[in-house]
């Protein structure tokens, strides 16, 4: 019983060279958890993250410079040569459109033949003005449109006009001097459309040949940024599983090999630095465990011995309780028998003092076999009897006052209680408890007035009752209120009231086999109050609840 737990440092310095060989060197962790890059995985991540956005930003740039000049391309060939050169057609439609009429007019005479003339200045005009708002004023379509109309100027002026302007009825003389002059002229207007519309052919092709190109460009690009998004997502995946997932399933295995108990198994780790980082603390709570591991083993073949030490102590005790309550009281009963045997036998002999001795032998013997009786139902608490059952205190108070009532009676004591629950527990225990309780407010009670004793019981919100024996007694100095509970700790003299000094101390012992609390009330007064609680579960429920509930209930009950 004297054994003691081995100490934890000494315990954990004796590990021996192993365990400093599995540490290493200030805590160190073994080389292979050194090893790989310093960067952390969020470093790692980063300076990925950022890579692939200027790379991403980069393939974005030349797509976006691509679309443009896809888009200038296009414009280029729809909204300027191609309508250009549409217009330029139409331009030299409406130019052959009127020198066809103006020579029908000159045959003729006949006014119908200025309608296509007529038609075709309305179509020249738009069509110059058109072609005039798609090549601006500068440049060389600019300078053939110039071309072409100052062509068709003169040869409205030296032909057209002067013809259209002649009387009808009769063919124009005027149309057949100047046919020869006409024809010339017209000619001229000719070549200049050819030319205007050769150059206006020859930039319509360029822009074609340029969006050709610039598609093919298009799709080179688009299929870069594709080829290198797919590479960036094949790194991302190989990167990912080198520098994460791979160190990360090593570390989960070494981790489940130590969960399943595999304790002296090391914690490797690789990869970025936290995850070394990570498993080096892993790897430290391992061995903290180990160590801890051997000192519980080491306390627990300690607390074994110390448990088989005590239960041969118990049995001692036991052995002993039989001796006690046997072989002890026996020789108690036949010398307060003899000295009262020799007392009466020999009355006339014996002198006061004799007489005085013989009393003192008598009390001796019954104060001892007093003392005895309440060690042994002190030692029996949580032994015998032991079987909780439900337990109607409301008969079993009646029980106890009924026992108690001639020393009621001749205190003139007044016992009142409250509706008694019905609570899980040992009858025997709880008669005790009660009669040692009632006992002793009718014990010690005040000269100056009669006892009045009251059993007071209230339901609190954690399941527990929490009864109240009170009384108008002498009351306890709160400076006592611990040592009362205390056995053979007794606070007046044996002249003054009888009694061993256990019956509070059995109170206590009974009360928190029950899972309960009891304490001294100081705020009650004049007398005693002395609360307790008990619980109202079921007796299932109750051994459990003790070890959870009772440093609470005290709290409560003190």
């Amino acid at each position: 019983m004297s054994q003691e737990l081995p100490d934890r440092e000494s315990s954990q310095g004796a590990e021996g060279p192993g365990a400093a060989a599995d540490t290493g060197a200030a805590g160190r962790p073994p080389e292979d958890l050194r090893t790989g890059s310093s960067w952390t995985t969020r470093r790692t991540l980063n300076v990925s993250v950022l890579v692939t956005m200027v790379l991403l930003t980069l393939l974005g740039g030349c797509g976006i410079w691509v679309f443009a000049r896809s888009a200038e391309a296009t414009g280029r060939l729809v909204d300027r040569s191609s309508p250009a050169l549409v217009a330029a057609v139409k331009l030299e439609s409406a130019l052959v459109n009127q020198e066809t009429g103006i020579r029908g007019y000159g045959l003729t005479g006949q006014r119908q033949f200025l309608e296509p003339y007529h038609d075709g200045l309305a179509q020249e005009r738009a069509a110059a003005a058109r072609l005039r708002s798609l090549l601006g004023h500068d440049g060389q379509a600019a300078q053939d449109l110039a071309r072409v109309l100052e062509r068709s100027e003169a040869w409205q002026k030296q032909v057209a006009r002067p013809v259209a302007a002649a009387p009808s009825g009769a063919p124009v003389r005027l149309a057949t001097q100047r046919a020869q002059a006409g024809l010339h002229s017209f000619d001229a207007v000719r070549t200049e459309l050819a030319v205007q519309r050769g150059h206006l052919q020859v930039e319509r092709d360029r822009a074609r040949a340029d969006l050709q190109r610039v598609r093919v460009l298009q799709n080179w690009v688009s299929a870069a940024i594709a080829v290198l998004v797919l590479a960036m997502l094949g790194l991302a995946v190989v990167g990912l599983r080198r520098a994460v997932t791979t160190p990360l399933g090593a570390l989960s295995s070494d981790v489940r090999a130590v969960t399943r108990g595999d304790f002296r198994r090391p914690v490797h780790g690789t990869g970025p630095a936290d995850l070394r980082a990570l498993a080096s603390d892993i790897d430290g709570m391992r061995k903290r465990l180990v160590e801890e591991l051997e000192f519980s083993d080491a306390a627990r073949s300690q607390l074994d011995e110390q448990a088989t030490e005590l239960q041969r102590s118990n049995n001692e005790l036991e052995q002993f309780a039989y001796v006690a309550s046997h072989d002890l009281q026996e020789p108690l009963r036949k010398v307060a028998s003899f000295c009262q045997l020799l007392q009466r036998r020999n009355a006339e002999q014996l002198d006061d003092r004799a007489q005085q001795y013989i009393a003192f032998a008598v009390d001796g013997a019954n104060r001892m076999q007093a003392l005895i009786n309440d060690l042994l139902a002190f030692s029996r608490v949580g032994r015998v009897h032991a079987d909780h059952t439900s337990v109607d205190l409301q008969p079993l108070f009646g029980q106890v006052r009924e026992s108690l009532s001639i020393a009621i009676e001749e205190a003139s004591a007044t016992v009142t209680h409250d509706p008694l629950p019905t609570v899980p527990g040992d009858p025997t225990q709880l008669g005790m408890l009660l009669q040692n309780l009632l006992s002793n407010a009718v014990k010690f009670r005040s000269p100056d007035r009669p006892p009045a004793i009251h059993l007071s019981v209230r339901k609190e919100e954690d399941g527990f009752w929490q009864f109240a024996m009170e009384d108008n007694g002498i009351g306890i100095d709160p400076a006592y209120s611990e040592k009362v509970f205390v056995i053979f700790q007794r606070l007046h003299t044996r002249e003054s009231y009888a009694g061993t000094g256990i019956g509070l101390a059995l109170c206590k012992k009974v009360v928190e086999y029950h899972g309960g609390a009891i304490a001294v009330d100081h705020d009650h007064s004049p007398g005693t109050r002395i609360t307790f609680t008990l619980a109202d579960h079921t007796p299932e429920a109750v051994a459990s609840e003790t070890s959870e509930r009772a440093p609470q209930r005290e709290a409560t009950a003190s």
